[in-house]
């Protein structure tokens, strides 16, 4: 399961490596782990935001300290090092060898969500191996190569995928978040993850845009059955967005391989162009909401039909709350669906809402693919 599961001796305490670049975007791995995760963090290692706390980003709860360097974080005694980044085409920064080298000889195990393989590196594995230490490549892909084979839902499931329109605006938190709502209302939910950040959370799972593309979608299937195992509600970790330019092909997989009764579309307020941050000034807009829900449920349709239920916003970059308010309303007037800001307001109203549309709608999809005659 991608690439690893977890610490054989049980609990890690966790240091996280985000030097220069802890912040929701760029340390959106960190951010992940930190609010979800089942590990401590103990230190974060930045030293552009040294003697801050966590907190400030995430709120009391999370009262962590920010470290100026991998010395001050080992003094709080971390058994794993986790690279908290997710940069484009994932690789690895060239000066943060010498600190993956030291937590080694301190110790310490390596965590990464890189394409980059840590594990792959002959003096990191000799370090690791010569210690006794893990290196857990979350990215790693399956072994097995299997296409997509028409694999049915199994009955009384009901799988929910969130899209969006943007990468990193916050779809695996919707999901995780619709996850704890649908629990806590009594229901046996489930989330599977499709992403290094989501298998870090969970400890199971594969990345899906490391998988071969003739195999994304059966992929998608055994992921989306393994969900079926652990829950009645399965929602399943949005990756990218259909219309960006760089990494449409990733969602592109998973609405096709995980055959979703619904889909959750995720949106940021404020942004208005996909970023890319390995070409300075390229950029390319994003669509107007209406339209890009319709876009998705055609997709959809092509294998398997489908239907967004709800908007789920993240109003980060909105800082009144009264105005947050307001965008929730008008963006529900302007879809004609549900909207609410899970992180924010919570995310029981939503749940609600896509819990009373998907139970509406899953006996008509099951209708519809079943065979004639």
């Amino acid at each position: 399961m991608g690439g690893g599961s977890g610490s054989a001796g049980g609990e890690r305490r966790l240091a996280v490596l985000a030097e220069g670049q802890f912040s929701f975007h760029h340390g959106k791995t960190a951010m992940g782990v930190i609010r979800y995760g089942k590990d401590p963090v103990v230190a974060v290692i930045d030293s552009t935001n040294a003697a801050r706390s966590v907190a400030e980003y995430l709120g009391p709860r999370f009262d962590i300290p920010i470290v100026d360097s991998f010395d001050d974080a080992l003094a709080l005694r971390p058994t794993a090092l986790l690279i908290g980044i997710a940069p484009t085409g994932g690789r690895l920064p060239a000066e943060w060898r010498q600190v993956i080298r030291t937590a080694i000889d301190a110790g310490l195990d390596i965590l990464s969500g890189l394409h980059t393989f840590i594990g792959d590196d002959p003096d990191f594995a000799a370090a690791a191996r010569e210690r006794g230490l893990e290196i857990v490549d979350y990215r790693r892909p399956p072994t097995w190569m299997e296409t997509a084979v028409g694999r049915p839902h199994r009955p009384g499931k009901r799988v929910i995928l969130t899209v969006g329109t943007d990468c990193g605006i916050g779809k695996m938190s919707v999901a995780l978040e619709l996850v704890r709502a649908a629990r806590e209302s009594g229901e046996s939910a489930a989330f599977v993850p499709t992403g290094q950040t989501g298998i870090m959370i969970e400890g199971w799972g594969f990345a899906v845009d490391r998988v071969i593309s003739d195999f994304v979608q059966g992929t998608c299937e055994w992921l989306v059955a393994q969900g079926e195992e652990r829950g009645d509600w399965v929602f399943v970790e949005g990756q990218g967005s259909l219309d960006h330019p760089a990494y449409s092909s990733v969602t592109l997989g998973l609405i096709h391989g995980t055959t979703p009764h619904a889909m959750v579309m995720v949106h940021k307020p404020g942004l208005v162009e996909h970023d890319f941050d390995h070409v300075p000034g390229l950029s390319a807009p994003i669509k107007p909401l209406p339209e890009f829900i319709r876009v998705h449920e055609e997709v959809a349709a092509l294998v398997a039909p489908s239907k967004v239920v709800a908007v789920a916003l993240n109003t980060s970059l909105i800082e009144d709350e009264a105005a947050a308010r307001r965008f929730v309303e008008q963006t529900a007037a302007e879809t004609g669906l549900p909207c609410d800001d899970p992180f924010r307001f919570g995310p029981e109203r939503l749940w609600r809402h896509i819990q009373a549309a998907v139970d509406a709608i899953v006996p008509a999809v099951v209708l519809a693919v079943l065979p004639s005659g």
